[in-house]
């Protein structure tokens, strides 16, 4: 799809993306350099941080791969400092790392959990407090465009209860928390604004492969109205985070699931609600002793 911001939005602009080498990770690493942003990505696996690489050369972005593990202190802070050797800034960091997987609370291992928390809440952690001093440019901020922009790439499943991912949810709550405290502390002391984009359920990622098998897919492909976003829709998000377009936000989580988190089972059908409510205006209009209201 075409994108509707202008085409030089990030000039000049250097993106650090952890996960940047697949599904959500890569488009928001496309759409960043497609809009004039040098990109270095972060990964653990070499092959894939290659391609990505080679990927977003064949579209003339300036690009970098760097492999590492946000589980890592020396990962990370080896990949901030290749970032800005590299590229000379550092404007937007991507927290787009993550790790998940369906199990039930009681075959859940301590050391499963821990993973999830480890990738997922204290890897943004690692990752913003490492990009800090490159990321800190104007002094205290009562301008929000004086620092840089974080991006944390959290969840919906937490604002309710989902199945079978008790360690993402509470790792995503972590994030969460952690993108609000971090645009209170650094928005006023640095002018960084950190924001967080929850994404719903996404087509064509691993992520929803892992969690909805085919076997589920088709069931809930039978669900009246449930779509699934598209990875550019979450790109777009980050697009409008990390612009001028977004120079006023700061500390916001941006939901983007066309609404799916609000949905609830429909007890009733809209006709069934019709009746009721019909029945209920003509018993209004009558008194207690059963006589309309004009007798009396």
């Amino acid at each position: 799809m075409e994108s509707p911001f202008k085409a030089d939005l990030l000039k000049g602009k250097v993106a650090l993306v952890t996960g940047g080498g697949s599904g959500i990770g890569y488009e928001i690493s496309l759409q960043l350099g497609k809009h004039c942003a040098s990109v270095a990505i972060m990964g653990r696996r070499k092959h894939v941080l290659d391609s990505a690489v080679a990927a977003l050369h064949s579209h003339g972005i300036p690009a970098v791969g760097i492999e590492g593990d946000v589980r890592k202190e020396d990962d990370v802070a080896r990949t901030v400092e290749s970032t800005f050797k590299h590229f000379g800034r550092l404007d937007i960091l991507v927290n787009a790392a993550a790790g998940n997987f369906l199990v039930p609370a009681e075959d859940l291992s301590t050391n499963g959990f821990r993973t999830v928390i480890d990738i997922d809440s204290i890897g943004t952690f690692r990752m913003c407090h490492e990009a800090l001093k490159y990321l800190k440019k104007g002094g205290p901020g009562k301008d929000l465009s004086n620092g840089g922009t974080i991006i944390n790439i959290t969840a919906a499943i937490h604002y309710g209860a989902t199945w079978y991912q008790i360690h993402a949810s509470a790792a995503k709550a972590a994030v969460d928390s952690i993108t609000r405290s971090l645009a209170l502390e650094w928005g006023t002391d640095h002018g960084i604004r950190v924001n967080g984009i929850a994404p719903g359920a996404i087509d064509d990622t691993v992520g929803l492969i892992k969690l909805a098998p085919e076997e589920i897919m088709s069931k809930i492909k039978e669900k009246p109205l449930y779509t699934f976003g598209e990875k550019w829709d979450i790109a777009m998000a980050a697009l409008y985070l990390a612009s001028d377009a977004g120079k006023f936000v700061n500390g916001t989580i941006l939901v983007v699931d066309g609404g799916q988190w609000l949905s609830k089972p429909r007890f009733l059908s809209k006709d069934a609600v019709k009746q009721l409510s019909r029945r209920q205006e003509i018993r209004s209009r009558v008194a207690p002793t059963g006589l309309p209201k004009s007798k009396l």
